[in-house]
Protein backbone atom coordinates (compact mmCIF):
# COMPACT_ATOMS: atom_id res chain seq x y z
CA UNK A 1 0.00 0.00 0.00
CA UNK A 2 0.70 3.43 -0.47
CA UNK A 3 -0.33 5.66 2.80
CA UNK A 4 -0.89 9.01 3.59
CA UNK A 5 -0.81 10.11 7.20
CA UNK A 6 -1.91 13.29 8.04
CA UNK A 7 0.19 14.74 10.95
CA UNK A 8 1.51 18.10 12.11
CA UNK A 9 4.47 16.48 14.15
CA UNK A 10 6.17 13.57 12.54
CA UNK A 11 8.20 13.53 15.76
CA UNK A 12 5.46 12.31 17.93
CA UNK A 13 5.61 8.88 19.27
CA UNK A 14 2.73 7.68 17.24
CA UNK A 15 3.81 9.31 14.20
CA UNK A 16 6.96 8.00 14.32
CA UNK A 17 5.56 4.29 15.35
CA UNK A 18 3.03 4.21 12.79
CA UNK A 19 5.89 5.04 10.21
CA UNK A 20 8.07 2.24 11.38
CA UNK A 21 4.87 -0.57 11.70
CA UNK A 22 4.10 0.50 7.38
CA UNK A 23 7.90 0.19 6.24
CA UNK A 24 8.66 -2.95 8.10
CA UNK A 25 5.18 -4.33 6.80
CA UNK A 26 6.80 -3.22 3.28
CA UNK A 27 4.38 -0.08 2.66
CA UNK A 28 5.31 2.83 1.83
CA UNK A 29 4.34 5.45 4.09
CA UNK A 30 4.47 9.80 3.69
CA UNK A 31 3.55 11.76 6.52
CA UNK A 32 1.94 15.15 5.29
CA UNK A 33 1.75 18.20 7.63
CA UNK A 34 -2.27 18.60 7.42
CA UNK A 35 -1.77 22.84 7.64
CA UNK A 36 -0.04 22.55 4.41
CA UNK A 37 -2.38 20.67 2.20
CA UNK A 38 -3.98 22.91 -0.49
CA UNK A 39 -7.65 21.00 -1.68
CA UNK A 40 -8.93 21.98 -5.05
CA UNK A 41 -12.93 21.73 -5.00
CA UNK A 42 -13.79 21.22 -8.53
CA UNK A 43 -16.48 19.20 -10.30
CA UNK A 44 -16.02 15.40 -11.16
CA UNK A 45 -12.30 16.34 -9.97
CA UNK A 46 -11.02 17.09 -6.76
CA UNK A 47 -7.29 17.18 -6.05
CA UNK A 48 -5.30 18.56 -3.19
CA UNK A 49 -2.17 19.77 -2.98
CA UNK A 50 1.16 19.22 -1.05
CA UNK A 51 4.09 22.25 -1.06
CA UNK A 52 3.13 22.76 -4.72
CA UNK A 53 2.96 18.89 -5.72
CA UNK A 54 -0.24 16.96 -6.66
CA UNK A 55 -1.08 14.22 -3.96
CA UNK A 56 -2.08 11.55 -5.71
CA UNK A 57 -1.98 7.56 -6.15
CA UNK A 58 -2.72 6.77 -2.15
CA UNK A 59 -4.29 3.62 -1.39
CA UNK A 60 -5.22 4.80 2.13
CA UNK A 61 -4.73 7.86 4.47
CA UNK A 62 -4.08 8.15 8.22
CA UNK A 63 -5.39 11.09 9.95
CA UNK A 64 -3.88 11.79 13.01
CA UNK A 65 -5.95 15.02 13.65
CA UNK A 66 -5.42 17.20 16.96
CA UNK A 67 -8.37 18.65 17.99
CA UNK A 68 -7.35 22.27 18.01
CA UNK A 69 -7.36 21.56 13.80
CA UNK A 70 -10.64 19.76 13.86
CA UNK A 71 -12.12 21.41 11.24
CA UNK A 72 -9.07 22.03 8.57
CA UNK A 73 -7.98 18.55 9.55
CA UNK A 74 -11.42 16.91 8.39
CA UNK A 75 -11.64 19.42 5.03
CA UNK A 76 -8.29 17.81 4.09
CA UNK A 77 -9.27 14.20 5.15
CA UNK A 78 -12.63 14.64 2.96
CA UNK A 79 -10.87 15.83 -0.09
CA UNK A 80 -8.78 12.39 0.46
CA UNK A 81 -12.10 10.43 0.68
CA UNK A 82 -13.34 12.00 -2.44
CA UNK A 83 -10.26 11.51 -4.28
CA UNK A 84 -11.17 7.50 -3.22
CA UNK A 85 -8.74 7.28 -0.46
CA UNK A 86 -9.35 4.99 1.88
CA UNK A 87 -9.49 6.55 5.62
CA UNK A 88 -8.70 4.79 8.79
CA UNK A 89 -11.56 6.37 10.57
CA UNK A 90 -14.11 8.84 8.49
CA UNK A 91 -13.94 12.41 8.04
CA UNK A 92 -17.65 12.78 9.83
CA UNK A 93 -16.74 9.71 12.26
CA UNK A 94 -14.00 12.18 13.97
CA UNK A 95 -16.41 15.04 13.59
CA UNK A 96 -19.10 13.66 15.45
CA UNK A 97 -16.86 12.26 18.19
CA UNK A 98 -15.34 15.45 18.39
CA UNK A 99 -18.48 17.14 19.24
CA UNK A 100 -18.96 16.23 23.04
CA UNK A 101 -22.29 17.18 23.56
CA UNK A 102 -23.45 15.53 20.44
CA UNK A 103 -21.21 12.20 21.23
CA UNK A 104 -22.76 11.69 24.25
CA UNK A 105 -26.24 12.56 23.08
CA UNK A 106 -25.80 9.77 20.46
CA UNK A 107 -24.52 7.42 22.98
CA UNK A 108 -27.26 7.43 25.38
CA UNK A 109 -29.91 7.18 22.53
CA UNK A 110 -27.81 3.89 21.92
CA UNK A 111 -28.14 2.36 25.12
CA UNK A 112 -24.09 3.30 26.01
CA UNK A 113 -23.44 3.24 30.30
CA UNK A 114 -22.74 7.49 30.65
CA UNK A 115 -22.42 9.73 34.04
CA UNK A 116 -25.54 11.61 34.23
CA UNK A 117 -24.64 15.08 32.36
CA UNK A 118 -26.21 17.68 31.94
CA UNK A 119 -25.97 20.99 29.58
CA UNK A 120 -27.67 24.44 29.96
CA UNK A 121 -27.27 27.73 28.11
CA UNK A 122 -28.69 29.90 30.80
CA UNK A 123 -26.25 30.29 33.66
CA UNK A 124 -29.30 31.29 36.29
CA UNK A 125 -30.34 27.74 35.44
CA UNK A 126 -26.88 26.57 37.67
CA UNK A 127 -29.24 25.75 40.90
CA UNK A 128 -31.25 23.30 38.36
CA UNK A 129 -28.33 21.96 36.44
CA UNK A 130 -26.40 20.91 39.58
CA UNK A 131 -29.54 19.13 41.20
CA UNK A 132 -30.24 17.40 37.58
CA UNK A 133 -26.34 16.11 37.80
CA UNK A 134 -27.21 14.50 41.31
CA UNK A 135 -25.91 17.35 43.32
CA UNK A 136 -22.50 18.63 44.30
CA UNK A 137 -19.72 17.25 43.82
CA UNK A 138 -19.79 17.49 40.15
CA UNK A 139 -17.04 18.08 37.56
CA UNK A 140 -17.57 20.74 34.88
CA UNK A 141 -16.23 20.07 31.57
CA UNK A 142 -15.37 23.06 28.98
CA UNK A 143 -16.74 21.40 25.25
CA UNK A 144 -13.73 22.52 24.01
CA UNK A 145 -11.24 20.88 26.31
CA UNK A 146 -8.68 18.09 25.58
CA UNK A 147 -6.37 16.07 28.00
CA UNK A 148 -7.76 16.68 31.31
CA UNK A 149 -7.50 20.96 30.52
CA UNK A 150 -10.93 22.67 31.27
CA UNK A 151 -11.84 19.77 33.82
CA UNK A 152 -13.03 21.42 37.25
CA UNK A 153 -13.97 19.19 40.09
CA UNK A 154 -16.62 21.55 42.17
CA UNK A 155 -16.74 19.70 45.64
CA UNK A 156 -19.92 21.86 47.36
CA UNK A 157 -22.72 23.50 45.64
CA UNK A 158 -21.65 26.83 45.92
CA UNK A 159 -18.42 26.59 44.51
CA UNK A 160 -20.83 24.17 41.49
CA UNK A 161 -22.74 27.51 40.73
CA UNK A 162 -19.61 29.94 41.12
CA UNK A 163 -17.74 27.62 38.23
CA UNK A 164 -21.16 27.10 35.71
CA UNK A 165 -21.58 30.61 36.29
CA UNK A 166 -18.17 32.09 35.13
CA UNK A 167 -17.52 29.91 32.26
CA UNK A 168 -21.11 30.72 31.03
CA UNK A 169 -20.38 34.71 32.06
CA UNK A 170 -17.55 34.34 29.50
CA UNK A 171 -19.71 32.49 26.96
CA UNK A 172 -18.29 29.17 27.02
CA UNK A 173 -20.26 25.88 26.71
CA UNK A 174 -20.11 23.25 29.49
CA UNK A 175 -20.88 20.01 30.84
CA UNK A 176 -21.89 19.05 34.29
CA UNK A 177 -21.69 15.57 35.13
CA UNK A 178 -22.26 13.45 38.25
CA UNK A 179 -18.80 12.60 40.13
CA UNK A 180 -18.34 8.91 39.86
CA UNK A 181 -16.08 8.60 43.20
CA UNK A 182 -15.88 5.08 43.45
CA UNK A 183 -13.54 5.48 40.79
CA UNK A 184 -11.04 6.34 43.09
CA UNK A 185 -9.16 8.82 40.22
CA UNK A 186 -8.33 5.90 37.79
CA UNK A 187 -10.26 4.84 34.53
CA UNK A 188 -9.65 2.89 31.75
CA UNK A 189 -8.61 3.31 28.01
CA UNK A 190 -9.41 0.95 25.83
CA UNK A 191 -7.76 1.15 22.23
CA UNK A 192 -10.37 -0.60 19.71
CA UNK A 193 -9.19 -1.59 16.74
CA UNK A 194 -12.40 -2.98 14.31
CA UNK A 195 -14.58 -4.97 16.08
CA UNK A 196 -11.73 -5.73 18.95
CA UNK A 197 -10.40 -4.31 21.99
CA UNK A 198 -6.86 -5.05 21.46
CA UNK A 199 -5.41 -3.52 24.26
CA UNK A 200 -6.52 -1.72 27.59
CA UNK A 201 -4.66 -0.03 30.42
CA UNK A 202 -5.70 1.66 33.63
CA UNK A 203 -4.69 5.47 34.68
CA UNK A 204 -4.39 7.23 38.11
CA UNK A 205 -4.15 10.44 38.45
CA UNK A 206 -1.28 12.16 40.47
CA UNK A 207 -1.94 12.04 44.26
CA UNK A 208 -4.54 14.70 44.84
CA UNK A 209 -5.89 15.42 41.17
CA UNK A 210 -9.16 13.40 40.19
CA UNK A 211 -7.99 13.49 36.68
CA UNK A 212 -6.08 10.22 35.48
CA UNK A 213 -4.44 11.64 32.21
CA UNK A 214 -0.71 10.74 31.44
CA UNK A 215 -0.50 14.16 30.36
CA UNK A 216 -0.74 15.69 33.57
CA UNK A 217 1.56 13.40 35.32
CA UNK A 218 -0.79 10.26 35.82
CA UNK A 219 0.31 6.61 36.33
CA UNK A 220 -0.77 3.61 34.07
CA UNK A 221 -0.52 -0.23 34.30
CA UNK A 222 -2.27 -3.29 31.74
CA UNK A 223 -5.75 -4.20 33.28
CA UNK A 224 -7.80 -6.88 32.47
CA UNK A 225 -11.13 -5.74 31.38
CA UNK A 226 -14.44 -7.25 31.96
CA UNK A 227 -17.18 -8.60 29.02
CA UNK A 228 -19.43 -6.04 30.07
CA UNK A 229 -16.70 -3.35 30.18
CA UNK A 230 -15.78 -4.83 26.73
CA UNK A 231 -19.20 -4.49 25.40
CA UNK A 232 -19.67 -0.78 26.37
CA UNK A 233 -15.94 0.18 24.71
CA UNK A 234 -17.04 -1.56 21.27
CA UNK A 235 -20.55 -0.50 21.38
CA UNK A 236 -18.78 3.40 22.21
CA UNK A 237 -17.00 2.92 18.55
CA UNK A 238 -19.18 1.44 16.70
CA UNK A 239 -21.91 4.26 17.43
CA UNK A 240 -19.12 6.95 16.80
CA UNK A 241 -18.01 5.51 13.22
CA UNK A 242 -15.06 5.12 14.37
CA UNK A 243 -12.72 2.01 13.36
CA UNK A 244 -9.92 2.59 15.23
CA UNK A 245 -10.18 4.68 18.74
CA UNK A 246 -9.59 4.98 23.00
CA UNK A 247 -12.53 4.43 24.66
CA UNK A 248 -12.41 6.02 27.95
CA UNK A 249 -14.25 4.12 30.69
CA UNK A 250 -15.31 4.68 34.34
CA UNK A 251 -15.67 1.95 36.94
CA UNK A 252 -19.26 3.13 38.63
CA UNK A 253 -21.49 1.49 41.03
CA UNK A 254 -24.02 1.15 38.06
CA UNK A 255 -21.84 -0.80 35.38
CA UNK A 256 -19.11 0.74 33.26
CA UNK A 257 -19.66 4.68 32.27
CA UNK A 258 -18.04 6.14 28.85
CA UNK A 259 -16.22 8.95 29.28
CA UNK A 260 -15.02 9.83 26.05
CA UNK A 261 -14.39 8.44 22.26
CA UNK A 262 -10.89 9.74 20.84
CA UNK A 263 -10.50 9.16 17.64
CA UNK A 264 -6.58 9.80 17.51
CA UNK A 265 -5.28 7.73 20.19
CA UNK A 266 -1.79 8.26 21.94
CA UNK A 267 0.25 4.84 21.63
CA UNK A 268 2.68 5.81 23.80
CA UNK A 269 1.56 5.24 26.94
CA UNK A 270 -0.97 2.14 25.73
CA UNK A 271 2.16 0.58 24.18
CA UNK A 272 3.95 1.36 27.16
CA UNK A 273 1.93 -0.12 29.82
CA UNK A 274 0.94 -3.18 27.77
CA UNK A 275 3.83 -4.04 25.53
CA UNK A 276 1.18 -4.22 22.39
CA UNK A 277 2.06 -3.54 19.38
CA UNK A 278 -1.00 -1.42 18.57
CA UNK A 279 1.06 0.51 15.73
CA UNK A 280 1.15 -2.87 13.85
CA UNK A 281 -2.26 -3.76 14.22
CA UNK A 282 -3.40 -0.66 13.26
CA UNK A 283 -1.59 -1.02 9.95
CA UNK A 284 -2.54 -4.81 9.42
CA UNK A 285 -5.97 -3.93 9.93
CA UNK A 286 -5.74 -0.91 7.35
CA UNK A 287 -3.98 -3.39 4.88
CA UNK A 288 -6.63 -5.67 5.42
CA UNK A 289 -9.68 -3.66 5.30
CA UNK A 290 -9.11 -0.90 2.42
CA UNK A 291 -10.61 -0.85 -0.62
CA UNK A 292 -9.52 1.63 -3.64
CA UNK A 293 -12.04 4.09 -4.01
CA UNK A 294 -14.71 2.85 -1.19
CA UNK A 295 -14.84 4.49 2.40
CA UNK A 296 -16.50 2.14 5.23
CA UNK A 297 -19.30 3.73 6.45
CA UNK A 298 -20.11 2.92 10.12
CA UNK A 299 -22.21 5.33 13.31
CA UNK A 300 -25.41 6.77 13.51
CA UNK A 301 -26.59 10.72 13.63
Amino acid sequence: MKIAMLSVNPALYSSKRLVEAAEFRGHTIDIINTLRVTINIAALKPSAYYNGEKLEGYDAVIPRIGASITYYGTAVLRQFEMMGVYPLNESVAITRSRDKLRSMQLLSRKGVGLPVTVFANDAKKADEVIALAGGAPVVIKLLEGTQGIGVVLAETHNSAKSVIEAFRGANVNILVQEFIKEAGGTDIRCLVIGDKVIAAMERKGVEGDFRSNLHRGGSSRPIKITTQERSSALGAAKVMGLNVCGVDLLRSNHGPVVMEVNSSPGLEGIETATGIDVAGKIIDFLAKTHKPGKTRTRGHG
